[in-house]
This record gives structure tokens, sequence and C-alpha cells, in this order.
């Protein structure tokens, strides 16, 4: 006290009277959040949270939202930036069930817990108690009360249906059956176990049960049969070195059953069979003949058309027989016959440059003219190797300047549209490579 007589300005030029030089910087109130807190932070670390340039983050308490802005700021004219409120947060208006109610202890407000209840002779179906959670959601299902007493109800007679032609089931309609009751009348939906009328029902017998309950709980019921029946032919089995793929069960009355063979063979006979309402099989037995190839034919054209639909193609071109990439496309390709062959994979080797140039498959050689007539339709070079995959479409897929592993080519070939098809039917008959 005795060193602070000094006028003011002397005082505060010798810093001998620290808190009146403070009492210079602008003060705000003190920030008080009612449901809330102020985390603040003042410019250079001061001990009252209060001063010029304070910074307030406002936070809310569970169950309460912020109204005004998240951040307030302690300006020059000792008011801060804006004003904040943290009011309770409140859930929608729950609705009324009808013929009941609900009871809450604090309305629509965070925490508050609403029981349901229903009217004499009414059941509560759904939660019964929910409570207002934080994201202002009540917790819970909806409620609502029904109502039971006994009643009666009859239901037709048994049903029989022939499914159509290339079908599986029979639609079968009915009426349903209407509850009677012998008390007050009022009655609940009719509830129906099983599909109801006018749906299609597969083959077999098939249970239909209704049940329908009144306002005293009790439930009255009834039932019937519905019978469909499917005309079926014997079943067929796929030929030898073949395929079977049909519609519908395989085997009833208007199935399609197609035939197709496996790589190597050309089917004879009828490609395809339909089950006819007489029980028996329209068409001739189909079997499965090895692929014979004619190299005699004129042009290229012909002779990749003997491919179409049946054979993937791998065309091996090389200048010379002792080219070193085609003796090691060879090497690599001959363990690997099996793959190829569950591939449907015709591979043709064009060897030399014209005129001393020859073709093979197998153990068919092509004419010089032939084999050039594919070089020239097909652009594959004369004077380097060269490995060309085409499809069952007569399709150019893929092109290779240099040997070829067979992981490789699998791999390409199995990607196909068509080879996913096969791969499913060769694993339902076993077919695979050891």
């Amino acid at each position: 006290m005795g060193s602070c007589w000094l006028p003011l300005a002397a005082l505060l030029a010798l810093g001998a009277c620290p808190s009146l030089a403070y009492q210079e910087t602008p003060w705000c109130s003190p920030i008080k959040v009612k449901h809330g807190y102020a985390n603040c932070r003042t410019p250079q670390g001061e001990y009252y949270k209060n001063v010029l340039g304070t910074r307030c983050d406002i936070r809310c308490q569970k169950g309460y939202e912020l109204h005004g802005p998240p951040q307030l700021i302690c300006q020059s004219s000792k008011r801060w930036s804006g004003k904040v409120l943290c009011k309770q947060k409140r859930c929608p208006t729950l609705s009324m069930p009808t013929n009941g109610g609900f009871k809450c202890l604090d309305g629509a407000y965070f925490g508050s817990r609403c029981e349901y209840y229903c009217s004499p002779g009414y059941q509560l179906k759904g939660d019964r108690i929910v409570t207002c959670m934080d994201n202002k959601v009540w917790s819970g299902r909806p409620a609502s009360c029904v109502d039971t007493e006994p009643p009666r109800i009859q239901c037709p007679s048994v049903k029989e249906k022939t499914a159509e032609p290339n079908k599986l089931t029979a639609r079968v309609f009915w009426d349903t059956p209407e509850g009677r009751d012998t008390a007050d009348g009022i009655l609940t939906d009719v509830i129906l176990k099983g599909l109801p009328p006018g749906s299609h029902f597969p083959e077999g017998d098939h249970k239909i049960h209704y049940t329908v309950y009144d306002r005293a709980e009790n439930k009255g019921t009834c039932k019937f049969l519905v019978k469909v029946r499917v005309r079926r032919c014997v079943k067929l089995n796929a030929p030898d070195n073949g395929y079977i793929k049909c519609s519908g069960d395989g085997n009833n009355y208007g199935a399609t059953c197609e035939f197709s063979c496996i790589g190597g063979y050309e089917l004879q006979g009828s490609p395809a069979r339909v089950c006819q309402y007489n029980l028996g099989w329209s068409g001739v037995e189909p079997t499965c003949a090895p692929m014979n190839i004619n190299v005699n034919v004129r042009t290229a054209a012909a002779l990749l058309d003997q491919f179409y639909e049946k054979r993937r193609l791998l065309i091996i071109s090389t200048p010379t027989a002792a080219n070193f990439f085609y003796r090691m496309q060879l090497g690599m390709l001959q363990p690997a016959q099996c793959g190829l062959d569950l591939r449907h994979v015709t591979v043709v080797e064009l060897v030399g440059v014209f005129p001393a140039q020859i073709g093979r498959i197998g153990v068919k050689l092509l004419p010089p003219s032939l084999a050039l007539q594919v070089r020239l339709l097909l652009r594959i070079p004369h004077y380097n190797f060269n490995i060309v995959v085409m499809d069952k479409h007569g399709m150019d897929k893929e092109r290779y300047p240099f040997p070829a592993t067979p992981a490789e080519l699998f791999a390409l070939i199995d990607n196909f549209p068509l080879r996913k098809e096969e791969m499913k039917l060769q694993a339902e008959i076993g077919q695979s490579c050891p």
C-alpha cells in the first residue's frame, strides 16, 4: 500500500503497482453455460480466462444441444462475440395407439421413458417401454394394440391341378375364407400360413392353414390341401463323350433337352428333344462320334468353318521347323494335351515359307496352298514365330510373338464366355485333368 502513493503514470512506469496495469486490459464477464461447459484459451496463457482475446469452445452435456456459435471470443468491447444456450434434446411426439395410450415421465425430452398401455380386451404388440435417446430417436419398435376373441372359419375343399407344358408349377385360386364371430363381430384380418390364392405351387401336396383372432384372444382355424401334379417322361442321359442340358426339371412335360459333344467329337442324331404330352420324347437319340476334319477343301475359310462352334484353335506359325521358339512351344504343349482337350482346343501348325511350307492338324497334313491361305486370311507373318488363339466363333482373341506357357493359354481361354458354361457342365460330370 505504501508504494502506491505516487502519481498513476509514475507507478505504472516503475511497475510498482502491477494490479493497476493489469486492469487496463479489457475483461469480459465470466462465461457460464447452463447444462454445458466452456474450454477457454487466453492469448498469452494468463491465469484469468476472460481477458481480451480469450477463445472459449462451448460444449453441451449429453442430452443437450448447442444453440449459437461453437466458439466465443472476448472482444475489446468487453463483450463476448455471441450468445450460446444448451437446450435439452427432444424426440418426435409419439403416435397414440388405437385402443390404447402411453404415459411419459418427462414428455418427449432426452432420457424420458414412455410406457404404452392398451384398453381392456386388447393386447400390446411392440415394445412396451421406449426411451428418448441422445440422437433424438425413440428406442424400440412402435407399439399397437390388437384385438382377439373366438370366431368361426370354413376353408374350401381340396384343390387339385396339373402343371401346364414346360412348367413345374401350377397357379391355383380360391376364395379367401371369412371369419364369423359369435360375440361382438369384431375380428382381425384372416391370417394365412402357406402360399396365398393365385400363387404358383410346385409339384406335390401343400397345406394351407387359415387362422382368425377375436378380442378375447381366442382363435379359429381351418386347413385344406393344394395338390399339384407334373406329367413326366423317362429321364434322359448324356451321350458317351457328350453333355446334356435340360430346361425345367429335365423330364417334365414340355421340357427341352439339348445335347453337345466334348472336344474332338461331333453330334449325330437330334441336337434337342422335347418331352411330349404322351410322355414320350421327340426326335432321335443322339450320339457323339469322333470329329473328322477334311483337309482337302479349297479355301482357308472352308477349313476354319469346320471348327465353328465346335473347337477353339491354337495356330502356331514358324518360318522353319528348327526355330527355337517353335521347338520350345511344342515341348511345353506336349504334357498339357489333357488341358487342351478339356478346353476344346485344336492345335494347327504352319511350318516353313511358301512354296516350301506345310500345315498340320494332328496327323493330317494341309496342302501348301491351303497353309498359305490360312496365313493370308489371318494375316500371320511368314518370317517370324507367331501364335494365334481363336474362339469357337472364329474370333481372333490373342496373339503371341513368343512361346506361351500352358498356364497363360488356359487362363486366357477360361475367361471366354462359352468356356464358363463348359466348366460348369464338366464339373457336373466329373470331367477333369489329373
